[in-house]
């Protein structure tokens, strides 16, 4: 008997039921899982047990959301602000009494713009500027304003053409645009939440800050003499800075040297003064003892320059030379040696001086 004739023959032999196969199988779970949902439609009230199985499943979905790291979650329950949800998972109401907006609030977000305006001092200058922002307000950032993407564009053009009409071309293109920079970037925050946008302000930059085509090369000219003036003031400030101490040390230098001689000759002088003053004692004390020990002092100090010696005792007495006598002696008038004064007559002299003095 052939397998697939009827009755009670072999049946379908890729049709047997295996022992592993009771209703473990994937494919056999959703094939009753269809047969039993199907029967769902079937008889009285099997469509309403099927629209009520739909919604719970419907409803259970919807009863949970999940946040991302960068973003956070406004809650709306029937359109009106419930609560803001921070990252991660999180059970809601399910929709619609609780639908939930997502915003990416940690993101960086940027505007680039080109305008052309006039200076205060009524030149024309050309500014792109960028503009970065982030939400820091999810819900005002939702419901406050219209367009806030659009709204940033807008102010960040008024803020920027309200502070460089304020300024003059030179200060614009000078080192002060960086003050500028921060003006603009606190009037667009300002506006911003005067709008209750919800946004905040991270950054503000210029880029391509240049006058006019027209006139560009006279302004680059100027340019070059700005910095031409900048690089000169600081050869000249470097120059100062390695100048002016040793100036100072050399001052100071000086006035030290001067103290030291005042200091000097005043204590000389009180010297001079005190000696002085005990030699009039002596004087008054012998007069004539005193007057001829001052002459004799002061011809040893004459004499002790001297290179020439005189013997006035015509040869009677025995002089003995140091040797630098001799050796100028030897030099002078071809080795003869001159006569000054011999001791005798120095004293008779001395004596003679004493005596003179003596004399009313």
């Amino acid at each position: 008997m052939a397998w697939n004739e009827p009755g009670g023959g072999q049946r379908d032999p890729w049709n047997r039921q295996r022992p592993n196969d009771a209703g473990l199988s994937p494919n056999r779970w959703l094939k009753n899982f269809g047969k039993h949902f199907g029967k769902l439609g079937r008889g009285p009230g099997g469509i309403l047990i099927a629209i009520v199985v739909i919604a719970a499943v419907f409803l259970l979905m919807s009863s949970y959301t999940i946040i991302d790291a960068r973003q956070v979650g406004v809650v709306l329950r029937f359109g009106e602000y419930s609560r803001t949800l921070p990252p991660g998972f999180h059970l809601k109401l399910p929709s619609p009494v609780e639908t939930v907006d997502k915003v990416e609030a940690t993101g960086i977000r940027s505007v680039n713009d080109r305008v052309s305006m006039l200076t205060r001092d009524e030149n024309i200058i050309t500014i792109d500027f960028t503009v970065q922002y982030q939400v820091d307000d999810a819900y005002k950032y939702l419901f406050s304003v219209s367009d806030p993407d659009g709204s940033v564009s807008a102010a960040a053009e008024a803020a920027v053409r309200s502070v460089v009409g304020g300024s003059d071309m030179d200060q614009v293109l000078s080192a002060d645009g960086s003050t500028l920079v921060t003006e603009a970037q606190q009037a667009l925050q300002k506006t911003l939440d005067g709008y209750n946008s919800g946004l905040r302000v991270t950054e503000v930059s210029f880029q391509n800050v240049a006058p006019p085509a027209e006139v560009k090369d006279a302004f680059d000219d100027v340019n070059n003499a700005r910095e031409d003036k900048q690089s000169i003031e600081n050869a000249a400030l470097a120059y100062a800075n390695k100048v002016v101490p040793v100036a100072r040390g050399d001052a100071a230098r000086i006035a030290q040297e001067a103290e030291g001689y005042k200091a000097e000759r005043i204590a000389r002088a009180q010297g001079d003064t005190a000696r002085f003053d005990l030699l009039l004692k002596e004087y008054k004390a012998a007069p004539a003892v005193t007057r001829k020990r001052l002459w004799l002092e002061t011809m040893e100090e004459v004499a002790a320059d001297n290179t020439k010696v005189v013997d006035g005792s015509g040869g009677r007495n025995i002089i003995n030379l140091p040797a630098t006598h001799r050796a100028h002696a030897a030099s002078d008038d071809g080795g003869k040696a001159a006569a000054v004064a011999a001791p005798a007559a120095a004293a008779s002299a001395s004596d003679a001086v004493s005596d003179k003095g003596a004399q009313p």
